[in-house]
């Protein structure tokens, strides 16, 4: 009676094919995927919420924040995969640089939406901080779990 051990000393060891797992834009890929799916399940939840209490106003209010909220985090990780085959210096600077200008595109915008009267303040403030956290949170799950190989 053979023991496992035996067998497997005996027998060449078989590799299954690990390209699923050997990608390291993987977890990025990933990252993407499940935020833009968070973002879709609260834009759907907070349309229905907001849009139930204040109308068509909430839906403005929802769409907006989903939109800046989301939009904010999701480019972030779309420019970093972007430039995932570049050096690291011109990954960071696109990194850093579009940051800046989301940042600056951000501030011309409230300042547009400021005294417009279209939509619910309260709903778009809400979503936009929901949809930071809750994108930021289901990327970083992604990341996390993503089964990667790894060498040390």
């Amino acid at each position: 009676m053979s023991t496992n051990s035996e067998h497997s000393a005996s027998q060449p060891l078989n590799v299954e094919d690990v390209s699923d797992i050997d990608d390291p834009r993987r977890p990025l890929t990933r990252a993407l995927r499940l935020g833009a799916w968070a973002l879709v399940a609260l834009t759907v939840l907070s349309l229905m919420a907001w849009g139930g209490v204040y109308g068509l106003q909430g839906i403005w209010g929802v769409l907006m924040g989903a939109a800046v909220g989301g939009g904010f985090v999701l480019l972030t990780a779309l420019s970093v995969l972007a430039t995932s085959g570049t050096s690291p210096t011109n990954t960071m600077a696109v990194v850093l640089g579009g940051w800046l200008l989301k940042m600056v595109v951000l501030i011309l915008v409230l300042l547009f939406i400021r005294e417009l009267t279209f939509y619910n303040h309260l709903a778009f403030g809400v979503t936009t901080i929901a949809a930071l956290v809750i994108v930021l949170a289901a990327e970083a799950w992604g990341v996390i779990t993503t089964r990667v190989s790894y060498v040390g």
